[in-house]
């Protein structure tokens, strides 16, 4: 079980965590024995059971200490499934959280949630998605970083040694826009029926725009939105270029990009493959830019050498812009993306001895 701390109010409480470095800066919900319960009771899982290690520390994340992670976040107990299977998709060894609490790179995890959990927890999908105003998306992303600097142990400047940090950092939660999409789910491209809900959890930079203006009457209107997301993808800066190529990189198409391409016949499998084969850089010009920084072989350099490895979603208002999200390239596994299910309706209400339920 946590260790229970004890304060004269919540006001005092607060400070304690804050000086304590349990917090992101920001003010959090007291994670009070109540409130936890509560929290794991909506897991439907024993407090004790663990869901896996974080790195770089190496702390057994419990569901309680995930619970108490929620709880200071602000997430209702209903988003608990959601930063649950979060917990458990970064955990996976293939995630690389050690190296990735610990690069000097601006990374942060990026969580994509599909199926029935999207409408469950009231996810925002279109306008501003990954901004302020949606209470599902900022705290769910939020106990994610709280569980990764509480349990695993990474803080700024002695285990997270990120030289710049990033907002995503604090948050980075999404859904898909599945009813707005020409494309599937993403995750059914992973596995998954539609009407199962999963998490998709990727290590990315903060979102980079793509602007493009679409018109339906030019032939060549797909042939030049390739080109710009493709261009965007091997930013002749990025580590994607530079490192290899082996990471995975995530396009987000608005709902207006995404019928552009799928209007000229290509589904999901085909833009994977279009983005990858013209997102390359000539050797010459990295070179020019870096000259001791270049790990991939052949010329021109590809940004991403397996096509699978884009991640193709649709979500964000319509209009000019879409975004990419260019990844690290490093760890072990290579920066990839993880998944896990979402487990919902686990949760019953307890009866107590006065008839009252919990």
């Amino acid at each position: 079980m946590s260790a229970l701390l004890s304060a004269a109010d919540e006001e005092a409480a607060l400070e304690q965590l804050h000086a304590a470095r349990c917090t992101d800066g920001l003010p959090v919900v007291i994670p009070t024995a109540p409130r936890v319960a509560r929290m794991v009771l909506a897991g439907g899982l024993d407090a004790d059971l663990v869901i896996g290690e974080m790195g770089p520390l190496g702390g057994v994340a419990t569901v309680e200490k995930i619970a108490v992670a929620a709880v200071m976040a602000g997430c209702l107990p209903d988003y608990f499934p959601v930063v649950l299977a979060a917990c458990r998709a970064i955990c996976q060894p293939a995630f690389d959280l050690s190296e990735m609490q610990a690069t000097t790179h601006c990374i942060a995890p990026l969580v994509i949630v599909n199926g029935p959990a999207r409408a469950a927890c009231g996810l925002a999908h279109s306008h501003g998605l990954l901004g302020p105003g949606h209470r599902a998306n900022a705290s769910i992303g939020r106990a994610l970083r709280l569980a990764m600097i509480n349990i695993g142990g990474a803080r700024p400047g002695e285990s997270d040694m990120a030289l710049h940090g990033s907002p995503a950092k604090f948050t980075c939660c999404m859904a898909e826009d599945e009813a707005s999409s020409p494309l599937p789910p993403l995750h059914t491209s992973l596995g998954y029926a539609a009407e199962e809900s999963a998490v998709t959890v990727v290590g990315v930079e903060s979102p980079h725009s793509v602007f493009f203006t679409g018109d339906a009457d030019d032939p060549q209107c797909a042939e030049r939105l390739l080109e710009t997301l493709a261009a965007v993808i091997a930013n002749p800066g990025s580590n994607n270029s530079h490192l290899g190529g082996t990471a995975a990189v995530v396009v987000m198409l608005n709902p207006d990009h995404a019928r552009v391409l799928t209007a000229a016949g290509l589904d999901r499998a085909a833009i994977q493959r279009e983005l990858a084969s013209r997102a390359v850089t000539p050797r010459s010009r990295l070179a020019a830019l870096n000259t001791k920084m270049l790990m991939g072989t052949g010329d021109p350099l590809p940004a991403v050498r397996d096509p699978a490895k884009v991640l193709v979603l649709t979500a964000g208002g319509s209009g000019l812009y879409s975004v990419v999200f260019p990844s690290w390239c490093a760890g072990p596994h290579g920066n990839v993306a993880v998944h896990e299910a979402i487990v919902l309706g686990q949760a019953c209400a307890v009866p107590w001895a006065n008839g009252g339920v919990r």
